[in-house]
């Protein structure tokens, strides 16, 4: 029996939209690799990975962090935090009813 395969399409603003790669891939070019000659792919990477994991996921300022870096963000999160007065954490006793 063979199997039937249908390609699924998205609407525009789902998950299988491709704006949001594209978008993506648009900054690495322009702010972490344009202008640069790699001499091999390994070198090329290397870069690819700095930019992504060394500037793009935390240092990168974002407007749904209210145009702060993630680190700047998880910063003044957890200093907030330690300011803020401790909450109750005592558990509820259930009532008992009959």
């Amino acid at each position: 029996m063979r199997a039937r395969v249908q390609a699924s399409m998205g609407s525009v603003g789902d998950s299988y939209d491709n704006a949001l790669a594209e978008n993506l891939w648009m900054l690495i070019k322009t702010e972490g690799l344009r202008r640069r000659v790699f001499t091999t792919r390994a070198e090329a990477n290397l870069a690819l990975f700095e930019y992504i994991d060394g500037f793009y996921n935390s240092r990168r300022i974002q407007e749904r962090l209210g145009w702060l870096s993630p680190i700047e963000f998880e910063e003044k999160h957890y200093a907030e935090q330690a300011t803020a007065e401790p909450t109750n954490l005592k558990p509820r006793q259930p009532s008992l009813t009959s």
